[in-house]
């Protein structure tokens, strides 16, 4: 309990521990009495301290028992003062009771005093507006009977919970009854004022009929919409006769008359009855809207009727006055009037980062926009912003397969023209210092694309734009296979009569590509071209999806069409790869034959090797040059030239045989050389040196690296067998049998020592991985970047060595 740093003290004690302690030599014994003394003295204060403790306990329990007694005495005193406190507070609520009690009563007499008097004045206004309404509705003074009339709706109002008594019930009826006697009383003014039978008019507009209208915003709302209805039938009767089916100006030649006779009415009707309806009745709008609707169905009819008849300038002379109309509407009106908010006024939409989301209805419409738009951000929905559009020109869509057909036969003579003009005119002229030209006829069928696509989306957003994308499916694989594919030069099986020995001796500037360099130019332009419609096909059809209605999204996919143009673009490169490819074959074929047991010694590069950079320096500049615009494509060039001609200067590589170690060493340094070529391959013959793509160095690295590790596998010695065995399964981490063997081969060994060779070499070979197949071919771990760049730096002395 409390804390002591006496050894006494401690639970572990340990007497024979503390006395050493105390006496540690002998020589301390001599202290032994004042030690002794000091314990006693302790021992004597212990029991001091005891005695006083226990003497100091015999009156504690008195002394609880006796402050017990007294807390409890305290505790009933406090219970007796709450009780008091509590009998206090019950009297004095009483007490307040009893005093507010008649205040009260006060408060709720007051209370049904005013509500009683409030209703009674309510109940005279009431009971007087009613007798002034009946008399002001058999004079016609509608002007007061406006005004009066809200007010008497508005005090009934207040006694709808008192319908049970029956003189409020009688006052309620009158009230309906005159509301009743008003609409008739007004409908029949108005039917006197504008008779509904025959075109004249007798009456006009009227200070009696302005006031009937504002009685009628308050009657029941049928009486404003049977007012309105009238008005505007009888307004366009004359319409309705002047147009009529069976007469000349009704067909779609003369359709501007229609749009001029309402728009000599509504000027007529603002000069005669702009001031006599109210402003909020949109009264101008509404014989618009109607005059719409009426027009619709009349053009739809006729049109049904003398569908024979409707040819396509016809039918988009019609549509374009239509929607001249239409644009005119929405400039006029808000289109708030439109029947069950169908239409809705439009919201400025937020500004777009499209770069096509241009004004195409002005002049720049006929001119192609070719920029990439950010695919990263979301589409936003075009937002209408004309309100009345298609409020007519609805009528004309049944019939837009006329239109369709038409951009139909106009696109298949166009790709027509495209063909012939290419046979009149020829390939493009080759021109290095431009790039590879885009066929101008590309330009020309997507501007025509993009004027059919707008023109159509003015006359449909529907089912028409289905059609026509349809069409433009059609005509971009016609134009990919008959203009892009049909005009790639052909390649030829034959040789072209070439010989080793003519090949070795060729001098710098022969040809010997297959393709001249107006076809390497075609080939190149065509490809750029394939890559331009790719990129814009793309674009159309984000703009078309754009351009359509939100349910008919998902039906339209231009992905064939980019995908026909991506072969195009395939075929084109693997051209351009075969014809160096085949350029390249007689110079290998003439390495392959050459006697390289009989060289004596190694001299400069070989002649095969000359021959191979002279055809790439031919090639590649043209071909860089002509793809200038379209790197990404010249690059795949690279990777494809890589891919084919590494595998094959490999495989005649394996058919020099036997070969001697000079020999072996000529053709390190051949492939060395090539090597360097390959690397430099993208920038050959440029005067701007640019870095060649990561991918494409990885390609050749790997590949020519595997050449040079043959070749220093050839020059190692075969004795002692299992020392070559092993480097050739470290060189060339291949256990294929059959390269092995062509290896042997190669060293010109005789078939006894091979068998033995291939013997050694399978019993050498590492355990295949558990679960593996267990085929000639394994996968041994490749050598390390350090161990390639060390054998690399071999190969650089050894070269260096020899020049």
């Amino acid at each position: 309990v409390f804390p002591s740093q006496d050894p006494l003290d401690r639970a572990d004690f340990n007497a024979v521990e503390y006395i050493n302690a105390l006496f540690p030599t002998e020589q301390s014994l001599a202290n032994i009495d004042e030690v002794v003394n000091k314990i006693r003295l302790k021992i004597r204060r212990l029991d001091d301290n005891i005695r006083t403790v226990v003497r100091g306990q015999t009156n504690v329990g008195q002394d609880g028992r006796q402050a017990l007694e007294e807390a409890q005495k305290a505790i009933q005193q406090l219970f007796g003062k709450i009780k008091d406190i509590k009998d206090k507070a019950e009297k004095s609520e009483q007490m307040v009771k009893e005093i507010t009690r008649d205040i009260k009563q006060l408060d709720h007499a007051k209370r049904h005093l005013t509500t009683s008097i409030t209703t009674l004045n309510h109940l005279h206004m009431l009971a007087g507006g009613v007798d002034s309404l009946e008399a002001m509705t058999r004079r016609r003074q509608y002007g007061e009977v406006a005004n009066l009339l809200q007010g008497v709706v508005n005090v009934l109002e207040h006694f709808n919970k008192y319908m049970g008594i029956p003189q409020i019930r009688q006052l309620s009826e009158r009230v309906k009854a005159a509301q009743n006697e008003l609409g008739q009383q007004i409908l029949a003014d108005f039917e006197e004022a504008f008779p509904s039978q025959g075109t004249k008019r007798t009456g006009g507009p009227s200070n009696v009929l302005r006031d009937a209208c504002l009685v009628a915003n308050v009657l029941d709302p049928r009486i404003k919409q049977e007012i309105i209805k009238k008005f505007i039938k009888q307004h366009l009767s004359e319409y309705l006769v002047l147009f009529q089916e069976n007469q000349d100006v009704a067909w779609l030649d003369k359709i501007d008359r229609r749009y001029a006779w309402i728009k000599r009415q509504l000027v007529d009707y603002e000069e005669k009855y702009g001031r006599m309806f109210p402003a909020e009745w949109c009264m101008t709008e509404r014989i618009a809207v109607e005059f719409c609707h009426v027009t619709r169905a009349e053009l739809s009819k006729i049109m049904r009727t003398r569908a024979k008849e409707i040819e396509v300038k016809l039918l988009l002379f019609a549509i374009q006055r239509t929607t001249n109309f239409e644009g005119l509407l929405a400039k006029r009106f808000s289109g708030c009037t439109l029947a069950d908010g169908t239409v809705k006024k439009p919201e400025v939409p937020p500004p777009s980062t499209n770069p096509f989301l241009e004004d195409e209805t002005g002049p720049e419409a006929d001119e192609i926009v070719m920029e990439k738009s950010d695919t990263d951000k979301p589409k936003k929905p075009k937002v209408p912003d004309n309100p009345f559009h298609g409020i007519v020109s609805k009528c004309f869509e049944p019939h837009l397969y006329v239109y369709i057909e038409s951009q139909d036969k106009n696109l298949g003579e166009l790709i027509d023209r495209f063909v012939a003009d290419f046979k009149a005119q020829g390939p493009p002229k080759p021109n290095v210092d431009e790039g590879g030209a885009v066929l101008p006829s590309c330009a020309d069928l997507f501007v025509y694309y993009k004027k059919c696509m707008v023109q159509c989306s003015q006359l449909s957003t529907g089912e028409p734009m289905i059609a026509l994308t349809t069409i433009f499916q059609k005509y971009l694989r016609e134009y990919a296979w008959k203009i892009l594919s049909g005009n790639l030069p052909k390649t030829t099986s034959s040789s072209g009569g070439l010989t080793i020995t003519s090949l070795l001796k060729e001098k710098e500037g022969s040809e010997v590509a297959k393709f001249t360099l107006e076809e390497l130019c075609l080939i190149c332009s065509i490809l750029s071209t394939a890559e331009y419609c790719l990129a814009t096909t793309q674009q159309l059809e984000e703009k078309l999806k754009e351009k359509v209605d939100a349910s008919l999204m998902e039906r339209i996919n231009l992905t064939g069409e980019m995908d026909t143009f991506s072969i195009v673009i395939s075929n084109s490169i693997q051209l351009l790869v075969q014809d160096l490819d085949a350029a390249c074959d007689p110079a290998l074929t003439a390495m392959s034959k050459m006697q390289w047991q009989n060289v004596e010694h190694v001299g400069d590069q070989s002649p095969y090797v000359t021959s191979v950079i002279l055809h790439i320096k031919q090639n590649v500049p043209i071909i860089r040059d002509n793809l200038a615009s379209t790197r990404k494509y010249f690059t795949q060039f690279c990777i494809k030239f890589a891919n084919s001609f590494i595998p094959k200067f490999i495989n005649h590589l394996f058919k020099c045989k036997p070969i001697s170690m000079v020999g072996a060493e000529q053709l390190l340094l051949d492939t060395h050389s090539l090597k360097m070529v390959l690397l430099d391959l993208p920038s050959i013959g440029s005067q701007v040196v640019r870095k060649a793509p990561a991918s494409y160095t990885k390609i050749v690295v790997k590949g020519m690296t595997r050449a040079e590790m043959i070749l220093k596998v050839v020059m190692a010695p075969h004795e002692p067998p299992v020392v070559f065995v092993d480097n050739y399964i470290k060189l060339l981490a291949d256990c294929s049998t059959d390269t092995f063997q062509k290896i042997l081969d190669m060293k010109g060994l005789k078939r006894s020592e091979q068998s033995s060779m291939l013997d050694l070499f399978r019993l050498r070979l590492p355990a295949p991985p558990p679960g593996g197949d267990g085929s000639g071919s394994l996968s041994l771990s490749a050598p390390t970047p350090e161990q390639e760049s060390s054998r690399i730096r071999k190969l650089e002395k050894l070269i260096k060595k020899r020049l």
